[in-house]
This record gives structure tokens, sequence and C-alpha cells, in this order.
């Protein structure tokens, strides 16, 4: 454990569009951010290939050069970006408190004010062969993975516009993709369907699960269930991807902050300000509901407007 305490006035947990919208809103209010990245640097964004919903980015661009160019613009202003993860808080409840941070369970961080923007974590199934066979045909990353499936036949779980993007992502560079949807309908948004509707090689499975992934140390098919009619059917397949979901970030919050019943933080009413003093929370870690990027980075700017305002009332 570091004998030296650093003090700050704002600290950011957390990376990606939330984190690094709330380092340039911060640097520019004077505030002299510090930035711990976690363990993937932007976030969920940089498993993104093609990102072509973002404000300022007429031809698209690739979600990893996104994020390399806010972390560019966050410290033009001023932030400094650490890579590290923060194991530990000892969140202060008094307005004007100091709250402490330990970074890799040995740096101590003293802050004036903090930004959570952990963002979340893509959910599996839970299934023993899933688990067993991850890296082995298993993914929740098509953008990552999907390129070693290359003219192979592969499927995707899920219902939601996560999976049908990563389905029509598949679908450039595999031979078929089935997308297998657990109700009678897709969750996704009507453009996502209609892109998932118009891909030819790309076939929609409703009311359909996977029973079982197949193979011993890689992926040969799954066995689906027709959750209706009890059918089971064995699809030939290389690569499973994972598309059900996420897990909020917030382990090392719980008992700290607020939390619903899955684990985000909730923040009050409009804002981005938590039930702790000076504690602010951005992006996915907070928003179930959207979990877009642009989104994160309207709650990034609100967290470093909040805590600016929030260090005035102390003067």
């Amino acid at each position: 454990m570091s004998d030296t305490i650093e003090r700050i006035k704002c600290l950011i947990i957390g990376s990606g569009p939330a984190g690094y919208t709330a380092a340039i809103y911060a640097s520019r209010a004077d505030l002299k951010p510090v930035m711990y990245t976690g363990m993937q640097m932007g976030g969920q964004l940089t498993t993104t290939t093609e990102v072509d919903n973002f404000p300022g980015y007429p031809n698209g661009t690739d979600g990893t050069a996104m994020m390399e160019d806010l972390k560019n613009q966050a410290e033009r202003f001023g932030t400094e970006v650490r890579f590290g993860m923060v194991t530990k808080v000892d969140f202060s409840n008094e307005v004007g408190g100091i709250h402490k941070v330990t970074v890799d369970e040995s740096i101590q961080i003293e802050a004036e004010t903090v930004i959570i923007t952990t963002g979340a974590t893509a959910k599996y199934l839970g299934l023993e062969s899933e688990q067993r066979l991850i890296g082995g045909g298993v993914s929740a990353c098509a953008t990552c993975d999907g390129f070693f499936y290359k003219g192979q036949d592969v499927v995707v779980v899920g219902a939601g516009d996560t999976a049908a993007e990563e389905a029509t992502y598949l679908a450039n560079i595999c031979k078929k993709v089935t997308v297998l949807v657990r109700k009678d309908y897709m969750r996704a948004s009507k453009a996502m369907q209609k892109r998932v509707k118009n891909t030819p090689n790309l076939e929609v499975k409703f009311n359909t699960e996977i029973d079982e992934i197949l193979g011993d140390n890689v992926v040969t098919g799954v066995r689906a269930i027709n959750n209706i009619t009890k059918e089971k059917e064995v699809i030939d397949v290389t690569g499973v991807f994972i598309a059900i979901g996420h897990k909020p970030n917030t382990d090392i919050f719980k008992d700290v902050l607020e939390m619903d019943e899955t684990g985000y933080l909730i923040t009050k009413g409009k804002s981005t300000k938590t039930n702790l003093p000076g504690v602010f929370a951005a992006g996915d870690v907070q928003d179930k509901e959207y979990r877009q990027a642009v989104t994160a980075a309207g709650t990034g700017c609100m967290a470093a407007l909040d805590a600016e305002r929030y260090l005035g009332s102390l003067i």
C-alpha cells in the first residue's frame, strides 16, 4: 500500500463516452480531473467497428477511433488519463466531505468529487457448455471475434439492438447467421429490425432458445429448443455470439451507493447525483433504458456540470 495520498478536485472512474465527455467539461471548468480508465480503455464502444449514429461523424466512424478522438480532446483541455482499476471506495456522506478511493489495491486517492462512468458488462446464458467453450467458439463480441468465423455459419442469441447489430455485422463476413429469439418478437428498433429482415443470409427463429452448445474443445453446433412446441433441433455452427444484455459494473459500490434491483446506480431526478453528496454517475452504469453513446455522452456532460456546481456551492 502506497504511503502517498494524492488529493484531487475531480476523479472520474471509468472511460467511454460518458467518462471522456465528463472529462472534457470538467477540464474546461478547471476541475483538473484525473481519470482511471478501467481495464477496457474507451469502454464497450471499442468493441464496435462501425458507429454511424453519433453526431459529428457524417460518414460514420470506428468505435475505437471515436473513443481516441474523445480521449485526445479531454487531454487537450488538461485531463490526466491513467490506466488502472478502482478496487475500493470509501465515500463520505457529508457535504464537503472527502471521498477516498483505492486504485489497483495500492494507490490512494482523495477526491472532492467523484464521477462514476464504469459502464456495464455483457451477460451470458449461464450454461455449463457456454462457459466451457468461451474462447472456443462462444463470444459476447461479434466485432472482436467475428473475423475468425469468416465464411462459416454462426448463431446469435438475443432480440435487442445489440443482437441485431451483431447479426448484421456477422452477415457481412459469415456464410449464414441464425438469430435465436426467446419470444415471438424482437425488441430491436424498427430500423434495426428492417436491416435484419433485409439481410438475405440472416434467419430469425422466434420462440427459440439454446438448450445446449455442442462441442468438446470447440463449438460444432447448438441444440435449440422451441419453447412453445418443445421441439428440438441441431443447428450446425462454429460460432455462438451471446447478445442478451449487460450487467452494470457496480459491484464495488454495493452497500455504498443506492442501486436498483439489477445493480444500476440510482440518480436523483434529471440529475446525475447519487445518494451521497459529491458523487455522480453517468452513462450505462445508471442508464438501462437507452444505453447509447450519445446519451452516455450527454449524462457525462451533466455529471461534470453537477460536480462543478456542487463544488461552487461549498465556497
